[in-house]
């Protein structure tokens, strides 16, 4: 499979996103291209990662139709050649979906199931993590004593997502609509950690995005427990006060904070070895995940 870092269809494009290209089908429908294309730190890169829309399509759309029992989503199950010519199809096969438009709601929803990342900086200045007390004595990459949900604003491309709490989450939602989204999110991260754990991934934390349909049902949309979307971690090597090896993009971001970069573009550029471990393990988590 050839690497995909731009596309070029005869649809109309909606949006050009860090990682997808988002199409115009009709008033009811899109069609969603993943690429190669890498963020980190909210910051488009010049180097592609082999494969890596193909994976995320592909461990997206398995978790997809392994959650629908708990949420709908936005899938249609319909192929790429009834909107697109064959050349097209070609050129996006196996990365691109096409989806019911929905209008998406203006928060994302995290859950950390694990002390790591910015949740550990931030208990390590205040405690707490997201403003929310935590236990004295938890290490790095702790198990926390309850999942949290620490609900972010939607940055805009080449922006930062900032973190806010709930009652904020009710002040841009509503409060039905609030703690639907709040409920949802741990339904969904509890289900699948305990099926990745299984196969021997931890799930240490990840993001859902949610839209509402022409009923204004509440529907799981853009992408879900992905490499680019969620901290996998190896259960055998997972030992608690250190660094766990990293299943997803974290061997990126580790790397980027060696080195003297505020995290604004441009993107530094990335060594060849860093990114073929990348790919290595975009590649290895779905192996793991999606095999019978």
């Amino acid at each position: 499979m050839q690497t995909l870092f731009e596309t070029s269809l005869s649809l109309p494009l909606i949006q050009k996103g860090k990682v997808r290209d988002i199409y115009d089908v009709d008033d009811k429908r899109m069609l969603i291209v993943t690429t190669d294309r890498l963020s980190a730190f909210d910051v488009v890169f010049d180097e592609p990662i082999s494969q890596k829309g193909a994976v995320l399509t592909s461990v997206a759309n398995f978790w997809f139709d392994k959650t629908k029992h708990i949420i709908p989503n936005h899938l249609t199950h319909e192929s790429l050649d009834s909107v697109l010519s064959a050349a097209e199809a070609k050129q996006v096969e196996g990365r691109a979906i096409i989806v019911k438009k929905l209008k998406p709601l203006a928060v994302e929803a995290i859950v950390r199931g694990y002390l790591i990342g910015s949740g550990w900086k931030d208990y390590q200045q205040n405690g707490s993590v997201c403003g929310i007390a935590l236990p004295s004595n938890l290490k790095l990459a702790s198990k926390l004593p309850e999942v949290l949900y620490t609900p972010s604003t939607k940055a805009d491309l080449g922006e930062h997502d900032m973190n806010i709490d709930f009652d904020k989450t009710v002040e841009i939602l509503g409060e039905d609509m609030a703690n639907q989204v709040k409920q949802a999110s741990l339904e969904i991260y509890q289900f699948a950690a305990d099926y990745a754990l299984k196969r021997g991934i931890i799930i240490a934390d990840t993001k859902f995005e949610f839209g509402l349909d022409e009923n204004n049902q509440l529907t799981l949309m853009d992408e879900v427990l992905t490499p680019d979307s969620s901290r996998f971690w190896s259960k055998n090597d997972y030992q608690v006060g250190s660094s766990p090896k990293s299943f997803d993009k974290q061997i990126v971001r580790d790397y980027l904070e060696t080195l003297d970069w505020d995290k604004t573009p441009p993107a530094p550029t990335l060594p060849e070895s860093i990114s073929q471990k990348t790919a290595d393990k975009y590649l290895e988590v779905q192996t793991l995940l999606t095999q019978i």
